[in-house]
């Protein structure tokens, strides 16, 4: 049985994972339900140190010289 749950984030997160949602063509319940679950079905210690798909994002931007006009170009000729 499916039950309604309300969260409380910051504007610009639900921004990005509205955004994140439409790219990968899932909903943002769907969303939260598979990061709980792999929350819940990990190890204890990989609980500490992040989701599978957290730790395998470590140091892939290291040392990028991203800021944040720069995503604001890329979501732009994204969406044009």
């Amino acid at each position: 049985m499916q039950t309604k749950l309300t969260l409380r984030l910051d504007e610009k997160l639900i921004r990005e994972a509205k955004v994140y949602a439409a790219e990968a063509e899932v909903s943002i319940s769907q969303l939260v339900a598979d990061y709980f679950r792999l929350l819940m079905n990990g190890k204890p210690s990989a609980r500490k140190t992040g989701a599978p798909v957290t730790r395998s994002l470590r140091g892939v931007l290291k040392g990028a010289q991203v800021d944040e006009q720069a995503y604001l170009r890329h979501l732009e000729e994204k969406y044009r």
